[in-house]
């Protein structure tokens, strides 16, 4: 029988212990890059020229790239190899605190053999790490020396001469006064972020200036560079004329998968495909021969991307929003439809793709000129865009298109004004151009309305709609089970269940959601089509004052259906309603859909108080007396939609800079008259007409506002549209100083109303004040043809009190006929013109109601 040593024993479990397999490994890394630290640096030691000094280094091998490279390699990996000690510590240490507890005496010998090698071990790191820091900045330190004396052998970038290491020196020229700034954040921080090196830089001034004063434009140009070739710029491609599509399955592929947001956006788009071939042969006949260049557009749906958290996507089959879904469906169809070329992306990585984003962090321009003429985003894609394209974004955010639900006003897009005044939240002051903002329904126009579709109906389906129509079959708006989670609602469903069988399409998995009470028969959440069809049969779609203007109302009216929507008071906005807080608007809502209670109206809109059981009640019994036809204001057609995005297409130019006027230059003559019955001012004819302005300089109305009436509303009261494009026109003395103006100034203060920093911040006469204002309104482009209307004019509301002044001289101000001739000598056929900044009133007067097709086609159509 063999004996062994109690002592041996405890030795060979101590070592056992001591070296564990993971601390080998770790040691052994340790000692590897130790002695790939001391190769690298006894090779650039042994290759030195014969008579240079032992401890002399050679600046053009250490300061290359590839030395450095080196050093930032083995600082990464000695930074990881800390991190993985300190897991593996704490995996260990627990691990062995949990055996402890069963076996208390192997505690006190194995934790400070452990302790003690782990330190170690840190600090060998420590010092190689060290080691690396010091011989980085000895190179540089070098490399600085023997740029500056023009030493032998100094590497410089290509186009320099032995004769010209001299002029690498930050210049001292007046007309770039960040020069020597920018080269001073060079050298301290050109490491920080490898764009820099991707760009040539390499740490020598020489290239520090070669970068910042090609790449960027902080430099002068160094005068023994090859001007030539870093001033060419790639030749602009030849025009090519933009054809109508009818064909849409390229579009579908573009468009990509693996998201259920993408299926229902191709779902829609080849639902709707035949439309938009019907329209876009309508169109054709309307434009015939114009000229439309073809637009390179980059589309990039920022909201789907995988990095702003793409929270819509797994909501698509649980009854989740779609508003924004259906508007990006429409804008992919309708640019394609349009002849452009089109690229879409819905990640952060296709996006710096296609833009050209070098690599790095964001911080340097784009390797290339941006190869697209219009981009279309959202808000998250705008962040993502500004993150990644360095001094690129501010060159390039002209051309930029963002599609904004509820719209920004300018107050919040100005930076400097947001932020003096309290404006600034987390989705403005972006300085953009307020038009850049487009937005789904016509809130303002500040911003360019985008709108979407709906499903035209032709003759035949209306003719069955109106036959298969059920008088006493309601359908709840509100497919999440949250909506139904409205205070009161018993009440007046209470009410709405003595006259009407209700309907609701709330999603639900296995049990019926117990915020749907048993009266209400669930459909559960139904496709698309099947909606419609429950649409068509249906009397009533009725709101719970949530979501705030979707699509759906417009495609129930669409159907046949009226809508029956909740009164605010007071107002619901940003200051008042968590939904609303942060959004770059201050706009007050004064029911669930404002445009389908200002622009369509009675009888297929009604907007009650549920909470006034006598209204609500009335209403009821008087909606199932109302006979309505479907209803599609023009502006929601596919083909109202193309026309509207042609002319901004061809019309928006927000790049262009208007020059500055020449010294000694005298004011032109005002090119104002007063209007034949003295009501407002029109534009003269024969005063030039502003070649190039669009709208057309001849569409302007001038008309003096009652005191607190913002532009909006003294431009709809006359049923027109408030055009900031023309306050330049009316920023001057003469525009005043006529019988009409020089009488409403003596009676009070009259306001110019331009006068503002920036185009972004324009406000004035704001409601609630004394002031007066002349206010530039919007009216007609096209030649007045007879006016063809959706619905019969017998059938407008009683309460629509828009009046259109009668102008003796000249043809009556009438609805842009959708038969009549528009061509490019007069301009788009309307607009979806901004609207200067004003501010809502406490107690708004009543607000002027009018139909789609009576007001929207004239302000907001083409």
């Amino acid at each position: 029988m063999i004996t062994v040593n109690p002592d041996g024993k405890i030795m060979v479990r101590r070592c056992l212990v001591t070296l564990r397999p993971f601390r080998l490994f770790v040691l052994g890394i340790g000692f590897f890059s130790l002695c790939f630290l001391m190769t690298s640096l006894g090779s650039q030691f042994s290759a030195r020229r014969p008579g240079d000094s032992p401890f002399t280094i050679r600046t053009e091998v250490l300061g290359g790239p590839e030395s450095r490279g080196v050093l930032r390699k083995m600082s990464d990996l000695l930074e990881l190899m800390v991190k993985r000690m300190d897991t593996l510590a704490r995996l260990e240490n627990g691990s062995e605190l949990h055996r402890a507890a069963g076996d208390g005496h192997f505690a006190v010998d194995r934790f400070p053999p452990g302790a003690g090698l782990m330190e170690r071990i840190q600090a060998i790191a420590q010092n190689v790490s060290d080691i690396a820091v010091k011989v980085d900045q000895i190179l540089r330190h070098s490399l600085l020396l023997h740029s500056k004396g023009g030493a032998r052998g100094t590497p410089l970038p290509p186009g320099v001469s032995e004769g010209r290491r001299d002029q690498c020196e930050a210049p001292s020229d007046p007309k770039f006064p960040d020069c020597s700034g920018k080269v001073e954040w060079m050298r301290a921080r050109w490491t920080s972020d490898p764009c820099y090196a991707f760009f040539g830089v390499d740490g020598t001034e020489c290239s520090f200036l070669t970068y910042l004063s090609e790449v960027e434009w902080f430099c002068p140009p160094l005068p023994w560079r090859n001007q030539t070739a870093a001033q060419m710029a790639p030749k602009p491609l030849p025009k090519v004329q933009a054809v109508f599509r009818s064909n849409l399955s390229h579009l579908l592929e573009l468009m990509g998968s693996g998201k259920e947001s993408l299926i229902f956006m191709k779902k829609r788009t080849k639902r709707l495909t035949a439309q938009w071939a019907l329209a876009a042969q309508r169109l054709a006949r309307k434009l015939g021969s114009v000229w439309r260049d073809q637009k390179q557009i980059l589309v990039h749906i920022g909201f789907l991307t995988e990095e702003s958290g793409d929270v819509f996507s797994p909501r698509v089959l649980k009854g989740g929003p779609l508003g924004e879904m259906v508007q990006w469906a429409d804008i992919l169809a309708t640019l394609y439809v349009l002849g452009h070329g089109l690229r879409i992306t819905v990640s952060l990585k296709e996006l710096q793709s296609n833009l050209g984003v070098p690599p790095g962090r964001g911080n340097c321009p784009l390797a290339m000129p941006l190869p697209f003429d219009l981009i279309y985003t959202d808000y998250h894609g705008l962040q993502q865009m500004k993150q990644h394209m360095g001094l690129s974004f501010k060159q390039y955010r002209c051309r930029i298109r963002v599609i904004d639900t509820f719209g920004t006003e300018p107050a919040y897009n100005h930076e400097e004004y947001a932020t003096l005044h309290g404006y600034r939240t987390n989705w403005g002051y972006w300085n953009l151009h307020p038009r850049q903002f487009m937005t789904m329904f016509p809130h303002t126009p500040d911003n360019s309305f985008m709108g979407f579709v709906s499903e035209e109906l032709n003759e035949t389906e209306k003719q069955l709609i109106k036959g298969g129509k059920a008088s006493n079959m309601a359908v709840v708006y509100g497919k999440e089970a949250s909506i139904w989670k409205l205070q009161g609602k018993e009440k007046f469903l209470g009410i709405l269940n003595k006259y009407m069988e209700i309907h609701g399409t709330v999603y639900y998995e296995s049990q019926r959601p117990p915020e749907v009470p048993a009266f209400v028969k669930n459909h559960g959440l139904l496709p698309q089509p099947e909606f419609q069809q429950l649409l068509r049969k249906a009397k009533l779609f009725i709101g719970f004052g949530f979501p705030y203007e979707g699509p759906a109302p417009l495609e129930a009216i669409a159907n046949g259906c009226v809508f029956l929507q909740s009164r605010f008071s007071p107002p619901h906005s940003s200051l008042n309603h968590e939904f609303f807080r942060g959004k770059p608007t201050s706009r007050e809502v004064f029911s669930q859909h404002p445009y389908a209670e200002n622009f369509i109206g009675k009888p297929h809109v009604w907007t009650v108080d549920y909470n006034n059981s006598e209204e609500f009640e009335a209403a009821i019994k008087a909606i199932m007396r109302t006979q309505v036809d479907p209803y599609l204001p023009y502006e929601y057609t596919c083909e109202g939609m193309l026309e509207r995005i042609h002319a901004y297409i061809q019309h928006q130019d927000f790049c262009a800079a208007p020059g500055p006027a020449p010294l000694g230059a005298r004011a032109p003559p005002s090119p104002f008259v007063l209007a034949p019955n003295a009501t407002h001012l029109e534009w003269a004819q024969n005063a030039s007409l502003a070649p190039g302005a669009w709208p057309p300089a001849h569409s302007l109305r001038a008309w003096l506002a009652t005191a607190g009436r913002a532009c909006t509303d003294a431009c709809l009261d006359h049923g027109l549209i408030c055009e900031p494009s023309f306050f330049p026109f009316l920023n001057s003395q003469d525009a005043f100083q006529n019988p009409a103006a020089s009488a409403s100034c003596r009676r009070s203060r009259c306001c110019s109303a331009a006068r503002a920093p920036a185009p972004s911040t324009t406000d004035c006469a704001p409601a609630g004040t004394s002031a007066r204002a002349r206010w530039p309104c919007a009216g007609t482009v096209c030649e007045a043809g007879p006016r063809r209307s959706s619905l019969p004019q017998e059938k407008a509301p009683a309460d629509s009190q828009l009046q259109r002044p009668a102008r003796p001289s000249t043809p009556p101000l009438e609805l842009p006929s959708l038969a009549g001739k528009c061509t490019e000598q007069t301009g788009a056929r309307d607009w979806g013109g901004p609207l200067i900044h004003g501010r809502v009133p406490t107690a708004p007067p009543p607000r002027p109601r009018a139909r789609g097709s009576v007001v929207a086609k004239q302000l907001w159509g083409w």
